[in-house]
């Protein structure tokens, strides 16, 4: 076999990574190493690298792996399709199992064969191939860089306006339900931009303390507060010539939103206990699943702070709007969890996938997915049947009824849309905005029922 892809071995014993990079040079065409994982984003962001094999434990004084498993969740959330082989001295079992759920491809245990090691990275890099191929052949089902388009109108629809939008530098605004899939599509925009070399910063901003609000995104100097020992930079700076993503945006509280859109209009930042506002050119992208103009409303949310961010706005349709992805969706989710278990890859019978298209899915894609790992764990048969599936006892006479419900709902919908269209003379804004709901959801809407 000639030589072959691109490898990051990230280990801070430099003794490993001049052995393994010496064993693999043979099998790979280009090999890169890093001592210090603190960089590693910012190496995948630069190199198109196909497999990393990551230790699990580094110069922190820290041997429970946390590190290796931070640093996973990390390179499986912005680079989904990059195998990772997890590399450790500790061989615990749990662990192990632990680091497969998250989503490594396998798990070597120092000392190392190597030969075992040399076929579990070619196996690795053949997996990241094939599923390469795969998606090429299925192009229609899934976009270039992993996100799953499908078919419904709804999402040709999101599709052919994130092309569009991805190329410019506007700011974007992402709704949708829990569960939807709205980092993966700032991911899917950031791939498609001009920016697709820099950084991309992701902060949940439900995740961040009021206290640490300015020191997390602007950063700090050194003796800024009692702990600050060294400068840090914040995330604004860390996503210099990238792109910014906040997630749930609609958490950040109404005292902290005028700090963000400062740095935002004036195009810099100044690190807590500093007076010199540095530059930063960044993209932004905000996600949230909250209605943000109905936070206005009720001085919850700055106006001016919604205009900044809401340039451009999607909303990503639920599952349950898009009935016809639900088979494919749990496909893809098939193929990713019998592979983590190391199953052979099961079927879905019909009677299985007529009721996942019934399933109401108010988790969206996040339930769907994790419904279908319970099922490849438990299930033990070559075909997926509904016994491997939890799935809710209707009876025939109480579905009927809840379908007479659903039906009475939608005729309900549709007429209110098109009395608010009819009073406001076709304006879509001033339609929304009687209706209560954003202007892309009316425009989905008005798809779905043919107005």
């Amino acid at each position: 076999m000639g030589k072959q892809g691109t490898i990051l071995i990230v280990d801070d014993n430099k003794a490993i990574l001049t052995a393994v990079q010496l064993l693999l040079r043979n099998y790979f065409d280009t090999i890169l190493v890093l001592s210090n994982p603190n960089s590693l984003l910012q190496t995948l962001d630069a190199n198109p690298v196909d497999v990393i094999l990551l230790d699990m434990n580094f110069k922190a004084g820290i041997n429970s792996g946390n590190e290796g498993l931070y640093w996973l969740h990390e390179i499986k959330k912005n680079y989904p399709r990059i195998q990772v082989v997890l590399f450790t001295a500790y061989a615990d079992i749990e662990l192990a199992v632990k680091g497969m759920k998250e989503g490594a491809n396998n798990f070597i245990v120092k000392p190392y064969d190597n030969q075992k090691l040399i076929e579990t990275l070619l196996s690795a890099y053949q997996q990241k191939t094939n599923s390469q191929e795969k998606d090429g052949l299925n192009h229609s089902l899934k976009g270039e860089s992993g996100m799953f388009w499908g078919n419904s109108p709804a999402m040709q629809h999101l599709k052919n306006l994130i092309h569009k939008v991805a190329l410019t530098d506007a700011n974007v605004l992402i709704t949708g339900e829990n569960g939807t899939g709205k980092e993966m599509l700032a991911h899917e925009i950031h791939l498609l931009s001009k920016r697709k070399e820099g950084p991309m910063v992701p902060v949940d901003m439900g995740a961040i303390t009021e206290t640490l609000f300015e020191s997390e995104l602007f950063g700090y100097v050194k003796g800024a507060f009692t702990d600050a020992r060294t400068d840090h930079a914040g995330k604004f700076e860390a996503a210099n010539n990238g792109t910014l993503f906040l997630d749930e945006i609609g958490n950040l509280p109404y005292h902290l939103q005028a700090k963000l859109l400062t740095a935002l209009q004036r195009r810099s930042i100044v690190r807590v206990g500093s007076n010199t506002a540095i530059p930063v050119n960044i993209r932004l992208i905000c996600a949230t699943n909250r209605n943000l103009e109905s936070m206005v409303n009720k001085n919850e949310f700055r106006e001016d702070l919604l205009y900044r961010i809401n340039t451009i706005h999607v909303e990503i349709p639920s599952l349950r709007e898009r009935k016809e992805d639900i088979v494919p969706l749990a496909e893809i989710f098939i193929e990713k969890y019998c592979t983590i278990y190391n199953k052979p890859i099961l079927e879905l019978d019909d009677t299985c996938k007529r009721k996942l298209e019934e399933q109401p899915w108010t988790g969206n894609i996040r339930e769907l997915e994790h419904t279908i790992e319970k099922a490849v764990i438990i299930c033990d048969e070559p075909v997926l049947n509904s016994l491997c599936f939890d799935f809710p006892k209707i009876q025939p006479k109480e579905e009927s009824v809840r379908n007479e419900k659903v039906r009475t709902l939608e005729e309900m919908e549709y007429q209110m849309i098109k009395n608010a269209l009819e009073k406001n003379e076709g304006n879509l804004s001033l339609a929304a905005n009687q209706l209560g709901i954003s202007r892309q959801t009316l425009y989905n809407k008005l798809k779905r029922y043919g107005l």
